[in-house]
């Protein structure tokens, strides 16, 4: 009989030569646990999902209780089904008051793509501005969008009108003008290895797209839910998008995503044509519930009150002649390696020493550690001292 990994290698399409081939079965906290029994501490979430850890007992408490009372019954946006009206307004309590109306989707790129249509609904333009080295999805629109030739170009031709200008440079700000839809940028760079800009940046962004009638569209894919330390990344910045984006670490481990906005923007998905935008399954009630649950638990459990002392903690454990820098932005982090061929043999090792971690798309002598908001100081010193142990056996 055929093993689970071959069968994974047989029937299941492949996104690399090389997957790394872990055959976990079950998940708790920061860990995970494979087929062997052996343990594994989670340093990367996922890629940013398990922002309140795998399975909490919250989320899965929530899901359970969904579970029992409805799956899906209708398509987005016809049913008044609650586990969407509770989420869309604890999500609006999240934000300021004119980011008041919630779109439901199953994931970023669907976010993604939602926000590109209302912002060419909404202002009659044509042209897309988004930065380089950004990462906005895979999907066809929001591939587009992203700031890596090399990540795309065997897909074009892509969307017409997309430009893309330096993450942080106020020089190139005036590359928008009133031909521009929307500015869609990141408010930390993900991919890019951590990438942050400066508050004059972004209050020169928010002047900028203000004079020509852009929306500015905040992906908070990756950065947003916590996971700088502030519910919402811009936050951080003193401005108010027109648009922000979400998924990932919403779901509390649940496949969710969402494009917000005011009303007044929104309301152009009503008509000419009415279902202006449609969704089968956005804002599932499984998934929905394990969002609201998450937002739950991020506020009940005060998870944003010491993600500063945390990040503190990662900089001065992780102290070692090979590291070249240490990027990050609460518990969103890049620590810097020489190279690619320096930073792949640490990662197996530490892998191997029972700690995941991951390089970024854009920055492969990067590597990534985005662990659970929950992580406790005592576990982040057990994950550094293997991290450190990895460097020195290689």
């Amino acid at each position: 009989m055929p093993s689970q990994r071959q069968l994974f290698l047989k029937h299941l399409a492949q996104t690399s030569d090389s997957p790394l081939m872990l055959e976990m079965i079950s998940a708790e906290g920061i860990y995970m646990h494979d087929v062997n029994g052996k343990e594994y501490i989670d340093l990367i979430s996922g890629i940013g999902v398990s922002n309140v850890g795998h399975r909490h007992k919250k989320v899965v408490e929530a899901i359970k209780n969904q579970v029992d009372k409805h799956l899906h019954v209708m398509v987005y946006g016809e049913f008044v089904q609650s586990p969407q009206v509770k989420l869309a307004e604890a999500l609006t309590n999240t934000l300021p008051e004119s980011m008041n109306s919630v779109y439901l989707v199953n994931s970023g790129s669907e976010a993604i793509e939602g926000a590109i249509k209302l912002a060419k609904r909404y202002t009659g333009g044509s042209e897309i501005i988004s930065c380089n080295n950004s990462y906005h999805g895979s999907s066809h629109g929001a591939l587009s969008l992203t700031g890596s030739e090399s990540f795309k170009r065997n897909y074009r031709p892509l969307l017409p009108g997309i430009q893309h200008i330096d993450f942080g440079d106020i020089n190139h700000l005036n590359s928008i003008t009133e031909k521009t839809a929307a500015f869609v940028i990141e408010t930390v760079q993900g991919e890019a290895g951590v990438r942050y800009a400066s508050s004059e940046y972004w209050k020169a962004v928010r002047k900028r797209c203000n004079e020509t009638g852009t929306l500015l569209i905040l992906d908070e894919i990756q950065c947003g839910f916590g996971r700088t330390g502030k519910f919402w990344a811009f936050n951080h910045y003193e401005i108010i998008p027109d648009v922000v984006v979400s998924a990932k670490g919403m779901g509390g481990g649940m496949p969710i995503g969402c494009f917000i906005s005011n009303k007044e923007i929104m309301h152009v998905f009503t008509e000419n044509p009415v279902l202006g935008h449609i969704s089968t399954f956005g804002g599932h009630p499984v998934s929905a519930a394990a969002a609201l649950a998450t937002i739950g638990v991020i506020h009940d459990e005060n998870l944003l009150n010491d993600i500063t002392e945390k990040e503190e903690l990662f900089h001065n454990l992780l102290n070692h002649n090979k590291i070249k820098e240490i990027r990050s932005k609460g518990l969103m982090m890049a620590v810097e390696f020489e190279s690619y061929d320096v930073l792949k043999p640490i990662i197996d090792k530490a892998i191997d020493l029972g700690v995941v971690t991951d390089w970024f798309l854009f920055n492969d002598q990067s590597m990534r550690i985005a662990p659970p908001l929950n992580i406790s100081k005592e576990e982040i010193k057990k994950a550094c001292k293997v991290v450190l142990q990895a460097i020195d056996s290689v």
